[in-house]
Protein backbone atom coordinates (compact mmCIF):
# COMPACT_ATOMS: atom_id res chain seq x y z
CA UNK A 1 0.00 0.00 0.00
CA UNK A 2 1.30 3.35 -1.14
CA UNK A 3 2.92 5.36 2.33
CA UNK A 4 1.46 8.88 1.15
CA UNK A 5 -2.17 7.12 0.86
CA UNK A 6 -2.07 5.47 4.18
CA UNK A 7 -0.76 8.96 5.77
CA UNK A 8 -4.44 10.63 4.12
CA UNK A 9 -6.59 7.81 4.90
CA UNK A 10 -8.64 7.68 8.61
CA UNK A 11 -11.58 5.42 9.47
CA UNK A 12 -15.44 7.15 7.86
CA UNK A 13 -16.99 6.12 11.19
CA UNK A 14 -14.25 7.78 14.05
CA UNK A 15 -12.32 10.02 11.81
CA UNK A 16 -8.98 8.44 13.16
CA UNK A 17 -6.21 7.39 11.20
CA UNK A 18 -6.09 3.82 10.08
CA UNK A 19 -3.03 1.56 10.19
CA UNK A 20 -1.78 -1.14 7.60
CA UNK A 21 -1.66 -4.59 9.27
CA UNK A 22 0.18 -6.72 6.55
CA UNK A 23 -0.71 -9.90 8.17
CA UNK A 24 -4.64 -9.61 7.38
CA UNK A 25 -4.17 -7.62 4.91
CA UNK A 26 -6.17 -4.61 6.43
CA UNK A 27 -6.76 -1.17 7.88
CA UNK A 28 -7.27 -0.95 11.29
CA UNK A 29 -8.77 1.71 13.47
CA UNK A 30 -8.07 1.24 17.13
CA UNK A 31 -10.75 4.27 17.92
CA UNK A 32 -13.39 2.31 15.85
CA UNK A 33 -12.64 -1.09 16.46
CA UNK A 34 -12.64 -1.56 13.24
CA UNK A 35 -11.16 -3.35 10.59
CA UNK A 36 -11.57 -2.79 6.30
CA UNK A 37 -10.64 -4.90 4.14
CA UNK A 38 -7.68 -3.94 1.11
CA UNK A 39 -9.36 -5.30 -1.88
CA UNK A 40 -6.85 -5.99 -4.88
CA UNK A 41 -4.95 -3.45 -3.99
CA UNK A 42 -7.88 -0.83 -2.96
CA UNK A 43 -8.80 0.01 0.59
CA UNK A 44 -12.70 -0.48 0.72
CA UNK A 45 -13.63 2.06 3.25
CA UNK A 46 -17.39 1.85 4.14
CA UNK A 47 -18.71 0.66 7.27
CA UNK A 48 -20.65 -2.01 6.30
CA UNK A 49 -17.35 -3.79 5.09
CA UNK A 50 -15.71 -3.28 7.78
CA UNK A 51 -15.55 -5.73 10.32
CA UNK A 52 -15.23 -5.56 14.30
CA UNK A 53 -11.74 -6.02 15.23
CA UNK A 54 -10.81 -8.79 18.23
CA UNK A 55 -10.29 -7.92 21.48
CA UNK A 56 -6.47 -9.27 20.71
CA UNK A 57 -6.21 -6.90 17.98
CA UNK A 58 -7.64 -4.27 19.75
CA UNK A 59 -4.84 -4.46 22.71
CA UNK A 60 -1.67 -4.43 19.81
CA UNK A 61 -1.08 -1.13 18.85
Amino acid sequence: MDKKLLDILVCPVSKAPVELNKDTDELFCHASGLAYPIRDGIPVMLETEAREMTAQEREKK
